[in-house]
């Protein structure tokens, strides 16, 4: 009888175990930095070639392996990390599988030498699709050095679905950030390309938020610390008035692990309410410690996913630790108890004697004088008014019937600093300004790309920015769909020249956009079918009028206006209602 039900081979399991554990070429980073992490290491060298495709190399200065346990390290379910069952429910280190060496192994090539201090030698082992090919002695430092080299080589497939360079090394970058900022007190050096792009000394966790995301983040920092028996918390929140339109600075922490929480992010933003912008987020570099059995992090391969077993303390000792740091370095609103002296009475009028007030009398009143009368309209008038009434639904209205006539001069007013309210034939129109200038704006950059017909001006005094490494890897990215819109820049080390930008732009603002449009970029939540789109629809909404601006009539006049003449007026870029209607039949409705 024949078999249907056939055991894997070993190289065959670790392939398919690759497809779980290794998406790209930054999670080869992190499970090498992170063992790097847990054998002791000091200082950490990361060298890359083309975005981790040709090379990923790490070298530490650890503890090392002996010639067994560096053998042993490529084998799967092997660890160092897990020994008993109940080993699950404390751990301490960062990564516990026991799969990512071997399943690394399975689709690069390996060379990785160990030596330990108590050795005089260390060995050296080379692996090829999962096969252990040479194992010799050889002069190594102390510590490990592992290459992985030429990627999903034996996997054609899941290379071709690799991004490009610059994505590839965005992604790499990211990772590189969550584990430096988690061990300040180990030196991190990055180089791509035989380009040194991080070099990060031991330091506090505040020079080392400083190092990565250049000096000017040092003035927007304000420092949390809080003890309870549920947990330690510790870290930095930005100021509010440096928040931005992505997620971009949003780091959570648990036993120096890198974690994502919806729910713990909600408490912070419990935290910052009425101090954000609509649609600004608040940055933040939190450190939580906890009981290693109070958590689960075996919930996704990725390990960025825990359970708490309080959640709900956590929630609110989170809150009340932001909101408290925020009270003591003045930025929550304060009550002013002040007397209104407009309330006070002056002290002499006690003296004064009231005054009877004075009888004013209308001599030229006459009351049996004959008025004249108001004529009555006939019926039929008052029908002619509405003659022309229709109620449609807006989704249905056309461009030309929505379209205004500057020469009938339409009334047009804000509400609330965020809508724009005017009239039509059928009722009112109640616009969302920021929206309908994201539409607005959208199209102007698409059709400026698409035809290359950029109106560009040059500024008088070239505006002068410090870009992060990450923001450095997107401009030379987008530089050419910059041009092509209207920015002529130079980039020379971390210093980002703008020497010409777009007319539409107030040049006081084109640092605040610039970084804005880097930061929506690398956040990356919506979904775009061109870096030309995606560009369009970033920097419409960095450079949008936002909620809260007073816009003058001529200003609310011409943006409802320019919205009419969209090819597309209903949705903003990102799928959004632009307005809606209100026809004389609700009125009369919602009035009966």
């Amino acid at each position: 009888m024949s078999k249907t039900i056939l055991l894997l081979p070993e190289n065959i399991a670790n392939q398919i175990a690759a497809g779980e554990v290794i998406l790209r070429p930054s999670s080869v980073v992190k499970e090498l930095i992170e063992n790097s992490v847990d054998a002791n290491a000091k200082t950490i060298q990361l060298i890359i070639k083309d975005s981790g495709k040709t090379l990923i190399k790490v070298i530490d200065d650890g503890i090392g392996m002996s010639s067994e346990d560096l053998k042993l390290s490529f084998q799967r379910h092997a660890t160092s990390k897990i020994k008993k069952f109940d080993d699950l429910f404390s751990l301490k280190s960062k990564g516990f599988r026991g799969e990512a060496l071997a399943s690394i192994a399975a689709i690069a090539t390996i060379e990785a030498n160990s030596r330990r201090k108590e050795d005089e030698i260390g060995k050296l082992i080379k692996i090829s699709g999962g096969k252990m090919n040479i194992i010799e002695d050889t002069v190594a430092s102390e510590g490990t050095s592992i290459s992985v080299k030429n990627l999903f080589y034996n996997v054609p497939a899941r290379r071709n679905f690799l991004k490009s360079d610059n994505v590839e090394l965005r992604h790499i970058i990211d990772e590189f950030h969550r584990i430096a900022l988690a061990h300040p007190e180990i030196c991190f050096v990055f180089f791509q390309n035989d380009s040194e792009l991080f070099k990060l000394p031991i330091s506090s966790l505040q020079k080392r938020i400083i190092n990565i995301f250049s000096g000017k983040i040092q003035e927007k920092l304000i420092p949390i610390e809080e003890k309870t028996t549920v947990a330690e918390i510790s870290g930095f929140v930005i100021k509010p008035d440096f928040s931005k339109k992505s997620r971009g600075q949003q780091f959570f922490f648990v036993n120096n692990r890198f974690i994502k929480s919806s729910f713990l992010n909600h408490s912070i933003v419990s935290a910052f309410e009425g101090l954000l912008s609509d649609g600004y987020f608040p940055g933040y570099f939190i450190f939580l410690k906890v009981d290693p059995k109070s958590i689960d992090v075996n919930i996704h391969p990725t390990k960025t996913e825990i359970k708490f077993e309080d959640e709900q303390n956590l929630f609110a000792i989170l809150k009340a630790t932001i909101k408290h740091s925020l009270g003591i370095f003045q930025v929550l609103p304060s009550i002013d108890f002040e007397k209104d002296p407009g309330l006070d009475v002056p002290y002499e009028y006690i003296r004064k004697s009231p005054k009877e007030p004075p009888i004013e009398v209308n001599s030229a009143f006459n009351p049996f004088r004959e008025e004249k009368s108001i004529e009555k309209m006939s019926s039929s008038s008052w029908e002619n008014l509405y003659s022309n009434v229709e109620s449609r639904d807006s989704a249905n209205m056309t461009s030309e019937e929505l379209k205004l006539n500057l020469s009938e001069s339409p009334k047009v007013f804000q509400l609330f600093r965020k809508y724009i309210i005017t009239s039509l034939r059928s009722g009112l129109l109640i616009i969302n300004q920021q929206r309908a200038h994201q539409r607005i704006l959208y199209e102007k950059f698409l059709k400026t790309i698409t035809n290359n017909d950029k109106v560009s001006q040059k500024l008088i005094f070239p505006k002068k920015i410090k870009l992060s490494q990450k923001e450095k890897v997107l401009h030379n990215e987008y530089s050419k769909n910059l041009k092509a819109i209207g920015f002529v820049t130079k980039l020379s080390g971390s210093n980002l020249e703008i020497k010409s930008a777009p007319s539409i732009f107030n040049h006081d603002d084109l640092e605040d956009i610039i970084l804005n449009l880097f930061s929506m970029i690398d956040d990356g939540n919506f979904d775009s079918f061109s870096k030309s789109d995606l560009l369009s629809k970033s920097l419409s909404k960095a450079a949008s009028i936002k909620s809260g601006r007073v816009l003058s009539v001529t200003e609310q006049q011409i943006l409802v206006d320019d919205l009419f003449a969209c090819k597309e007026f209903l949705t903003s870029p990102f799928s959004h209602q632009i307005f809606v209607t209100l026809s004389k039949e609700e009125l009369d409705e919602k009035l009966y």
